[in-house]
């Protein structure tokens, strides 16, 4: 028989616990009808100042359905975290008191769960009438597409408050915050986690009461929450991403300064000394954070026991890891950086001028330079490859291979 648990958090909401409440207790049915055989509604009381307490034990005194957990204020994630702790449902599924989500989609969110997802999002953002404001949808808009760019998935509402997942799975999407974050950091462990996460359109009423959450100050906490989680399980995905782009503007710098240099052009303006600096940072920097990314994927893997994360799920961006080539890279600049200090210096001293071939000689130290720090990163790289394999080499050496007697011919 599969159950359903609803959580509720609920922080002074005496204003709409009641209805909320009821209009989840009416779903019963239609649930059943579902295949939900069992429902139960949790609403943790998060230390409310007001009546929502004592509301919210009237209701569950008429019924068996209902239980109430009054806590000290921990925070939205924390209350929920308290229900979900309690909850005894092969579903457990919540959403917010203040009546901007409809419980009567939770049957539509319990049959794509039971359809094998491991995480059903009610999505306010894919297409069902929706009176969010206009700050706030532009906000989800944002970090809905941030999160489908770092799980390479694509999704709609990251940030959404009415969710149903099985119990199975939530060992596997905590550790939470304890704050309003819980949500969007939820469906960003989900999709890096390979959970299968799915979206169902539902429709967004207007608040009952003024609202706890404040555009500015928690939408910073969602993107920081929502990047950093991203980044404890695949850095490379950002910081090869930023490091990749310095590398980029490198390259169209040095690429404008040879075509100048083949159209006659054989001084620099001050734009011209600017772009240089610029594109020298970003070399630099791009190689050093994309490496640092890499490098970070490697400990991760160790952390985890588990093997390296190579691009999307284990799916390469490149045929072979670009950082696994960092040895042969790195040497060949090196090499490249030699030919070109040689040439411009024996060129320099045959005519008396070495101070014209200053920039060959900035561009070869830059590629020496360059071409250390990539080698050096790969050798780091190769060392963490191996202890991360070293378990499974460790089994294997282990294992008695099967006996193969010799044949005489």
């Amino acid at each position: 028989m599969t159950k359903l648990s609803v959580v509720i958090p609920a922080y002074n909401e005496e204003n709409g616990i009641a209805e909320i409440m009821n209009r989840t207790l009416a779903v019963r049915e239609d649930l059943k009808k579902a295949g939900v055989e069992g429902v139960e509604l949790l609403v943790v009381n998060d230390g409310s100042k007001d009546q929502t307490r004592q509301i919210a034990e009237e209701i569950a005194a008429s019924t068996t359905d209902v239980r109430v957990i009054n806590q000290v204020n921990r925070g939205y994630g924390g209350a929920l975290k308290t229900g979900f702790s309690q909850a005894s449902g092969d579903l457990i599924g919540f959403l917010d008191a203040d009546g901007t989500y409809p419980p009567e989609y939770f049957p539509q969110l319990c049959v794509a769960a039971m359809k094998g997802a491991d995480l059903v999002i009610g999505s306010r953002m894919a297409g069902e009438e929706s009176k969010m404001p206009v700050v706030r949808r532009i906000g989800n808009w944002l970090f809905a597409n941030l999160l489908s760019i770092l799980g390479w998935q694509r999704v709609t509402d990251s940030a959404s408050g009415m969710r149903v997942f099985q119990r199975s799975s939530m060992e596997r999407m905590y550790p939470l915050p304890n704050g309003l974050n819980l949500t969007p950091v939820m469906s960003t462990r989900a999709i890096h986690e390979g959970l299968k996460v799915v979206e169902v359109p539902i429709t967004y009423s207007e608040r009952l009461g003024r609202s706890k959450l404040s555009a500015l100050r928690d939408g910073s906490i969602f993107l920081q929450s929502m990047v950093w989680t991203a980044m404890a399980y695949n850095p490379v995905r950002i910081l090869g991403g930023i490091g990749l782009a310095g590398a980029l503007v490198a390259f169209a710098v040095g690429l404008g300064l040879i075509v100048a240099r083949l159209s006659g052009i054989t001084s620099l303006g001050p734009w011209g000394v600017a772009a240089l600096f610029f594109g020298m940072v970003s070399g630099v920097a791009g190689i050093s954070v994309f490496a640092f990314g890499a490098t970070f994927n490697y400990l991760v893997s160790l952390f985890y026991a588990q093997p390296i994360r190579q691009g999307v799920f284990g799916k390469p961006v490149f045929k072979q890891p670009l950082e696994r080539s960092f040895g042969w890279m790195g040497f060949g600049l090196i090499v490249l950086s030699t030919i070109i200090g040689i040439i411009s210096l024996i060129i320099g001293i045959a005519q008396a001028d070495v101070l014209r071939m200053w920039l060959y000689l900035l561009g070869s130290a830059l590629f020496a330079l360059t071409g250390i720090q990539m080698m050096i990163y790969w050798a780091l790289m190769k060392v963490l490859e191996e202890l991360s394999r070293r378990r499974d080499l460790v089994q294997q050496d282990l294992e008695t291979p099967e006996f193969q007697p010799l044949v005489e011919v």
